[in-house]
């Protein structure tokens, strides 16, 4: 018999549903900068994390951030949502957020990553990130420029 993949659960004999984590990720705009993380497969990745239960997005992502990062984010916009395909077996329900970050917390990062990169928004078109990483951060910058 074949193994089912994680993200296949079956509910009823002969009855499989396809059913996902969920992973909150936010675009902060600090003072005209994007901030990001290297992640464990060496790509820059949008900070956030998985909802714990009973949080909201917005606790969540706010939640992330203040642990990854130190920063206290309050208000976030949504901006996206897609299923990120991390490996064959391994997907992931992402909804990203934007934030706009004005304050003056010194800027730190978890443990969890190898390191915190402070990007120009027109230098992550040349990062090595997934796609959909950069669709949303476009859609957050160019959202910006129009409000």
């Amino acid at each position: 018999m074949t193994e089912r993949p994680p993200y296949l659960v079956e509910r009823n004999p002969g009855y499989v549903e396809y059913q996902l984590p969920i992973s909150v990720k936010l675009v902060i705009d600090h003072h005209g900068k994007v901030l990001l993380l290297r992640n464990e497969r060496d790509e820059w990745e949008l900070p956030g994390g998985k909802l714990e239960v009973g949080e909201t997005p917005e606790d969540g992502v706010c939640r992330e951030v203040a642990e990854e990062l130190g920063l206290t984010i309050t208000e976030v916009d949504i901006i996206d949502s897609w299923v990120y395909v991390i490996t064959p077996i391994r997907h992931v329900f992402i909804v990203s957020f934007g934030a706009t970050y004005v304050g003056d917390e010194a800027l730190v990062y978890s443990a969890e990553h190898k390191e915190l990169g402070v990007f120009a928004y027109d230098e992550v078109p040349h990062l090595h990130m997934p796609e959909p990483y950069k669709r949303t951060i476009q859609r957050w910058h160019k959202r910006r420029l129009t409000t």
